[in-house]
């Protein structure tokens, strides 16, 4: 049937008029000589010659739309013989009723009314039984006197664009499908669907490779026989497994022209032959970066090689199958991180409140209980500074793994981040390991002997435990008294399996309670600074002094800060009350020296939580700059085992601190696991000795040759040395005898408030 006439523009449109224009002379002249042509009129032959090259239908029909004038290329695509075989005939004489119906109305249209129609696509099917696209335009004739008289046509073949527009508008669908994430299984029959539409007589089919890269598994084939679909799933690709198992195999296309004689067909033409199919076309998908993720096939059930279209075609259904499956891989793989852990692929966080609801459903439908089990891990940090965060990750793998293989298809394990889980156990079944034994094989599976990196080695785990409904009605209460539980077993010297009690609960809401008064402390400004002189063994003067923070509080007076700083890092208070410290002690040292002081170089400890922030130098150059210290006299201490977390990052973030020109420290050097190659690679200026080898000096041998030893190697690095905790003139003196260069202790003075300590440092020397 004719469609709706095309109006894309003015220009095309005069363009069309002008070409019908042309056509209707030369159907007027050929109407007028074509009868003489039989006379031998050598004008009349000349001008049927010229008609019957062109390639387009051109034609003339009257007022009954009966045919007066006809081109070469009608006559022979309906298989007449000449213009008198149509002369006089109408279309109702060479097409379907409703087809003839279509163009007789048209054209009387034209007849009646005068007006041209332009650019008609028309869908015919010649004698043959091809249909074809034919772009149309009819404009009326008219007599001497203006009266129409018929109409001038002209129609050109255009199937082979409609072909190309299907293919992009199908493309385009299929891409679309692909983005919106509909199923494969539908994209990929929509996808066989229009191939085997541009492709008469063929099958077409996709298989996917199975994630163990070496099996056959259906993707879709929607004309395929299901029974030789069901055949072929599951079997093993190879050099010799028909076409589409040896295309995967060989990463190439594999074109089969009969089934029953290749070789290729031989140990599977079985499967094959009773479907009546003869040859197949196989061409493998591949993804952007050229992995095998299955094949594409056409099969047909006459012998024979694929044209050089239907290559094309398979080309082009490759390309957007790989894209297809690459998109729902990737899909696949964002929705499996986001809930899952990547590094032990457990789940995580993010799904625990989705397991607990459902193991607390399974318990309420069987009338039962659910156990959930935090655990941490002992020491695991011991593992990550020694070895590096490399073998920490391994050993998280390993353990996460072990304990897995421990638990009940109905039991869960959850990754929450750094190395705790929670380990969801159901009731029992008959038959099944109790709660107990599970939780037992569990905490003996991580206490088991690890090997990473050639060296041998254990971590035990602190369990805390919770049952439900007895202990909590809900995943956040539950994890509240399993976590409650499982720092009871911490506390009790680790290696501990707890369960929940009512005394627990009342220790939970103490510390939550202590965590708020923190926060209101630090919203309160209720910390203070005290100072503790450091003094020069050489010159005898008072050169430093450290900031030591207290927390004045408002009920239970002055309070060390071994009674809060635990919480704080805990809770992750640490960082603002840090941030407030260095504050505080920059503009106090800017104070000193505004009243006339002699300058002195103030030391602040830095938690691991503020030098891991990214911007920490720039809040270490902002406290300067607010107070107007210089930073020669500012001295930050880090502890070996706040710079072995990273050490990459922390030698540059410390370099960063030296351009900046504040001092750097190694505060209770002795009590971490830096090694000598990685001391030197830290720019600071002096090792502090910890408190624990100075104590029992000069009397205890060991402790005598540490701190020997720690001089003597902070000296060939050219590093001062100084030693806190210096309580007795022996210690002084042996540490003066040592080489120590600087001490700090109750010897000299207690941690003092800033009046007491400007008193100090009046005084000339000590």
């Amino acid at each position: 049937m004719p469609t709706k006439p095309s109006h894309s523009g003015n220009d095309e449109v005069h363009s069309a008029l002008q070409l019908a224009a042309a056509g209707r002379r030369l159907a007027e002249e050929a109407a007028r000589l074509l009868p003489l042509a039989a006379a031998g009129n050598e004008r009349a032959l000349r001008l049927e010659a010229m008609i019957n090259e062109v390639p387009d239908y051109l034609y003339f029909k009257d007022r009954d739309s009966r045919f007066v004038v006809a081109n070469r290329a009608i006559t022979e695509d309906n298989r007449r013989e000449g213009l008198e075989s149509l002369e006089g005939r109408t279309d109702f004489d060479m097409h379907p009723e409703a087809v003839a119906r279509g163009f007789y109305e048209t054209e009387q249209e034209i007849m009646r009314t005068g007006v041209p129609m332009i650019d008609m696509e028309e869908q015919i099917r010649d004698c043959r039984g091809n249909m074809k696209w034919m772009l149309t335009s009819k404009l009326p004739i008219r007599g001497e006197d203006g009266t129409v008289i018929g109409i001038v046509g002209i129609a050109r073949d255009i199937t082979e664009r409609k072909r190309s527009e299907s293919l992009h508008v199908g493309q385009a669908r299929l891409l679309k499908m692909i983005a919106l994430g509909e199923p494969l299984t539908e994209v990929f029959t929509a996808l066989i669907l229009m191939i085997e539409a541009h492709i008469p007589g063929v099958f077409g089919s996709i298989l996917l490779l199975a994630a163990d890269g070496r099996h056959i598994v259906n993707g879709a084939a929607p004309n395929l026989d299901p029974a030789y679909s069901r055949l072929i799933d599951g079997v093993e690709i190879g050099p010799c497994v028909g076409s589409c198992g040896t295309a995967m195999w060989r990463g190439e296309p594999v074109i089969v022209s009969d089934i029953q004689t290749d070789p290729l067909w031989e140990g599977i033409r079985e499967c094959v032959v009773p479907y009546g199919y003869r040859a197949c076309w196989s061409a493998p998908i591949r993804s952007y970066q050229g992995k095998v993720l299955g094949s594409f096939a056409l099969y047909s059930c006459t012998p024979g090689e694929p044209s050089a279209e239907c290559r094309k075609l398979v080309g082009m259904a490759t390309h957007i199958a790989g894209i297809a499956i690459e998109r729902k891989q990737a899909e696949d793989h964002i929705q499996f991180i986001a809930h899952h852990d990547v590094l032990t692929g457990l789940p995580n966080r993010a799904m625990l409140d989705e397991r607990v609801a459902s193991a607390i459903e399974a318990a309420d439908d069987a009338g039962g209980t659910m156990t959930l089990a935090f655990l941490d891990l002992d020491n695991f940090k011991l593992v990550n500074d020694s070895l590096g965060h490399h073998a920490g990750d391994e050993l998280l793998r390993i353990v996460a793994a072990r304990m897995q293989r421990c638990l009940l298809a109905a039991d869960s394990v959850v990754r929450l981040g750094g190395d705790e889980f929670v380990v969801l156990l159901a009731d029992a079944g008959e038959g099944q390991p109790p709660v107990e034994a599970r939780l037992k094989a569990v905490r003996d599976a991580v206490a088991a002997p690890v090997e990473i990196e050639g060296r041998s080695f254990q971590v035990t785990c602190s369990m805390g435990v919770a049952a439900y409904p007895a202990h909590g009605r809900n995943a956040t209460e539950l994890m509240a008294r399993a976590d409650a539980a499982m720092y009871r077993a911490k506390e009790i010297g680790r290696d501990a399996v707890q369960v929940f009690c009512a005394e627990m609960a009342t220790r939970a809401h103490e510390k939550l309670e202590r965590q708020e008064e923190l926060r209101q402390a630090l919203a309160r400004e209720e910390f203070v600074l005290h100072y503790q002189p450091q003094m020069d063994l050489g010159t005898g003067r008072i050169f430093a002094a450290e900031a030591l923070v207290r927390w004045l509080h408002p009920e239970r007076g002055l309070l060390s800060p071994g009674e809060f700083i635990p919480l704080a890092e805990e809770t992750g208070l640490i960082g603002p009350i840090g941030d407030w410290t260095l504050r505080a002690a920059c503009r106090q040292n800017r104070a000193w020296q505004a009243a006339g002081l002699s300058p002195i170089v103030v030391s602040v400890n830095v938690s691991a939580r503020q030098f891991q922030e990214k911007d920490w130098v720039e809040r270490v150059a902002a406290a300067l700059a607010e107070s107007g210290l210089e930073a020669c006299y500012l001295e930050l201490e880090l502890t070996e085992s706040l710079i072995m977390q990273d050490v990459q990052q922390a030698v540059e973030t410390m370099h960063r601190l030296e351009r900046l020109g504040v001092h750097l420290a190694i505060d209770d050097f002795g009590t971490g696991y830096s090694s000598l190659s990685s001391l030197k690679r830290f720019p600071v200026g002096r090792l502090k000795i910890d408190r624990s080898f100075v104590m029992d000096l000069p009397g205890d041998p060991d402790d005598a040759a540490i701190a020997r030893a720690i001089v003597s190697l902070a000296h060939t690095l050219q590093l001062r040395v100084i030693a806190e905790g210096v309580e007795s003139r022996e210690q002084l003196e042996f540490l003066r005898e040592a080489g120590c260069d600087e001490i700090q202790g109750y010897y000299l003075s207690r941690p003092v408030e800033p009046r007491a300590l400007e008193a100090l440092l009046r005084i000339p020397s000590l």
